[in-house]
């Protein structure tokens, strides 16, 4: 599978605001984006300034962002929409539960990595188990009840232990043992309890139309 390996505040820019892709690095980095708060390439500032956008415009901007957010290529996030408009509910909120369902998703938001694309490689790298059972596949969908842990082999990785020692909030639908390092899903997430900044409905209306 292909995966971009060039600047990430290049997104930022593009999408106009902050995607903190590099988790707290964005923090403490100076971005791009605060130097430049324009699109980039050599008509970016022209971009900036074109005041109207077109439907279309505005729908592919939401789809871009959310997708850059969780680090998914184009093939693979339609798939999630497809998905989502097969199950039953609101397709936006079902498409939001499907991305933060990922395996890559859940080691971020516990606080094992750093970043969604750090997770990804701890996975990738097999240092992640679910059920007690090693998953090296970063779009693995996880469960209710599903508990993610460190492998023991990989518990003094000096990545995970300074991402742990990192104040961040939890989110309400996982619970976190720092001492084992490992959470647990404890429920499917209802819309008000995903942080992740985005209007997903945006993002049904542009696929429905192409």
């Amino acid at each position: 599978m292909s995966r971009y390996t060039g600047p990430h505040c290049r997104f930022c820019r593009r999408e106009g605001t902050k995607l903190f892709l590099k988790g707290e690095r964005c923090y403490l980095e100076k971005c791009a984006f605060e130097r430049r708060s324009y699109p980039p390439g050599q008509h970016g500032q022209g971009l900036r300034r074109r005041s109207r956008q077109s439907d279309y415009s505005i729908q592919l901007r939401a789809k871009q962002k959310l997708a850059r957010t969780y680090g998914i290529r184009e093939g693979q996030f339609r798939g999630y929409y497809r998905e989502a408009v097969r199950l039953p509910g609101v397709s936006g909120e079902t498409l939001l539960r499907l991305l933060e369902s990922r395996l890559d998703n859940i080691v971020y938001r516990l606080g094992i990595a750093p970043s969604r694309r750090a997770a990804r490689q701890l996975v990738r790298h097999n240092h992640v188990t679910v059920n007690n059972r090693r998953v090296n596949i970063p779009s693995f969908l996880t469960r209710v009840g599903d508990m993610v842990q460190v492998c023991e082999k990989s518990r003094q990785l000096e990545a995970i232990r300074e991402s742990m020692g990192r104040a961040r909030e939890l989110v309400a639908w996982l619970s976190l043992d720092k001492a084992n390092l490992q959470g647990t899903v404890l429920a499917v997430p209802n819309r008000a309890d995903i942080p992740t900044i985005a209007d997903e409905q945006l993002v049904i209306e542009f696929y429905s139309r192409v």
